[in-house]
């Protein structure tokens, strides 16, 4: 078997990451109607200050279906067997449902293409760890398996500072941010079946932090799990809860990670989030 994945740049890796079967795809942020491609053409320190003072809120594009369709050609022509492609989550993009032709326009190749049902650090954790169980010489069918556990098992809790950014990216319903502006609410929102939606309203922003510890200990009660904070330029606040999660006990796979801005484009500046990933 010679594997490849194919992700995407909201996808958050490591710095220097670098697998030789790992291909990923553009996302492109339009600002004032310019394009940008983080990483390329756009920093993410340059994304904040070019978010501040633009006249409309950013936008993002969906991966090219061409360049993916490429990609596949390029991989059969390698000498590739299998692909994985796996991409942010089908509740917050169209790509995932708009790709499935394609495993059937290269037969030469054994094509999947899950729902991550996410974005960010735990969908960059997946890629990860399809290569590890790789290298452990698994089957590419107990890989998919692994990855189904690993997308049933994973989630993340974010609070966010302005949730416009999430309403004019069509990302949450219009009432729930109306609640959350005249109310003063905190709201913790998450990942329900891959769409953003609000776990719960809280009055404000140091209960709503104190609830996300509980949380993190409800989910992670049973089981062994990877914890990301995960954050859109607010490093201190992350920092600060990271002790938090230390004092209560979380020594370990605790990672401080930034929000890319594709994400940081529809949850806005002052977002902060724990990402929850099983350790399977």
């Amino acid at each position: 078997m010679k594997l490849a994945v194919i992700t995407d740049t909201s996808a958050f890796l490591p710095q220097g990451y670098w697998h030789e079967g790992l291909y990923v795809l553009d996302i492109e942020i339009s600002i004032d109607g310019q394009g940008f491609i983080e990483g390329k053409n756009l920093t993410l320190e340059s994304f904040y200050s070019k978010m501040a003072q633009a006249k409309d809120l950013p936008k993002t594009s969906q991966p090219s279906l061409a360049v993916l369709d490429e990609t596949l050609t390029h991989l059969e022509n390698d000498g590739y067997t299998h692909v994985i492609g796996l991409f942010l989550s089908s509740g917050i993009s169209g790509f995932y449902q708009n790709i499935q032709y394609l495993i059937e326009e290269h037969s030469g190749l054994t094509i999947a293409f899950p729902d991550s049902k996410i974005t960010s650090s735990p969908l960059g954790m997946m890629v990860e760890n399809i290569f590890k169980w790789e290298e452990e010489e698994l089957a590419f069918e107990d890989i998919l398996v692994r990855l189904d556990q690993q997308i049933a098992g994973t989630n993340a809790f974010i609070l966010v500072d302005d949730l416009n950014h999430l309403v004019k990216g069509g990302r949450l319903s219009n009432g729930a941010a109306l609640l959350g502006n005249l109310l003063s609410i905190k709201p913790i929102l998450y990942f329900k079946d891959g769409r953003i939606e609000v776990y719960e309203k809280i009055r404000t922003e140091k209960k709503a932090i104190k609830r996300l510890l509980s949380i993190l200990d409800e989910v992670t009660a049973e089981g062994n799990y990877a914890v990301d904070i995960i954050h859109a330029n607010v490093p201190s606040k992350a920092e600060a809860l990271k002790d938090m999660l230390t004092e209560a006990g979380y020594h370990n796979n605790v990672r401080v990670v930034p929000f890319n801005g594709i994400i940081a484009t529809h949850l806005g500046e002052g977002a902060i989030a724990l990402g929850i990933t099983p350790i399977i």
